[in-house]
């Protein structure tokens, strides 16, 4: 009897042990893969507050709710098993899907930037009156949860391509933490956007002077805040469009401009001494952009004026 209990605690004792190294393995595969999704992370957070736009102060919260509980859907019911099939299956398609992952970025931001410069704008802008609320709000979630499937996929898609050397179990880990953490930050951090307003009201509204002056400097840069995160999510939509294209085309063998930018990076990175590295990552992450920004402008111009299709949906907002 105790030599039995004796070999069944030594075998608890060693699953225990591979069950904690393949934690440690998930976690620190998470970070590196979370790390490299992090310009797709800052897009979605830039993009998403745009969706309570225009509704009163109690809908925001449960539109934001909506919209993270369909996010956790796309990420962990539709693109973790498709992830590990394809993986198992046809992982060499994980590439070619992050490109076109990418100029579907590419072509969101440029679309941005002509519409800032005076281009059509296409789709049902914010100024548009509102005439069913409750169908505007359904539509608005439906477009919000729609346009995070593409984000989303290029995290997971990101994500796999970090960890594709690695077991199914731990690939599975990695997809499904990643997932989890990014959809539980952006929309976290989404909410608090969005009632930064309502929060400077309120203190705005106390007797203290203090929390005066703080409410009312609330109120103040809402406005700004939310041009600010305009401008980064166009930004991040053509830097990391254009860097999935540059590491895809290198992947491919087609490595000549990503090789070009990579040079330009050296060159400012030897030139700059102590800043360097930070200057050559800024000048890698600029060219990428440009990239971007110019074959999202030749994928608009193709789908506007020679195939005449429509732009972003109407409950997608300006």
């Amino acid at each position: 009897m105790a030599t039995g209990l004796v070999a069944l605690l030594d075998d608890i004792t060693v699953i225990a042990r591979v069950a904690a190294a393949s934690v440690d393995d998930i976690g620190m595969a998470a970070g590196r893969a979370g790390s490299k999704a992090a310009g797709v992370v800052i897009d979605d957070a830039a993009v998403t507050p745009s969706y309570v736009t225009g509704f009163t102060p109690d809908r925001e919260l449960p539109i934001i709710a909506k919209i993270a509980r369909g996010s956790l859907i796309n990420k962990l019911v539709f693109l973790l098993p498709g992830a590990l099939l394809l993986s198992e299956f046809l992982p060499w398609a994980i590439i070619p899907l992050l490109m076109l992952g990418g100029l579907f970025l590419c072509y969101e931001g440029a679309e941005k930037v002509i519409e800032k410069l005076g281009g059509v704008k296409h789709g049902q802008t914010l100024e548009d009156p509102i005439t069913d609320v409750a169908a505007f709000e359904k539509a608005r979630v439906s477009g919000a949860i729609r346009t995070d499937l593409i984000l989303s996929a290029e995290i997971m898609a990101i994500t796999l391509s970090e960890v594709a050397a690695e077991t199914l179990v731990t690939r599975a880990g990695v997809l499904a933490v990643v997932g989890i953490v990014i959809t539980v930050l952006v929309y976290g951090v989404v909410a608090l956007i969005v009632k930064m307003d309502d929060v400077g009201l309120h203190l705005a509204r106390k007797p203290s002077p203090a929390a005066q002056g703080t409410g009312r400097a609330l109120l103040l840069a809402m406005p700004k805040l939310l041009v600010a995160l305009s401008v980064i999510g166009t930004v991040a939509m053509l830097w990391v469009g254009g860097g999935i294209v540059l590491h895809g085309l290198e992947e491919l063998g087609l490595g000549g401009l990503t090789h070009l930018a990579h040079d330009i990076q050296h060159v400012v990175e030897a030139a700059t001494g102590a800043l360097g590295a930070v200057l050559g990552w800024l000048t890698y992450a600029a060219l990428s952009g440009i990239v971007g920004l110019a074959l999202g402008s030749i994928i608009a111009l193709l789908l506007h004026k020679v195939f005449h299709l429509g732009g972003k949906k109407a409950e997608q907002g300006a």
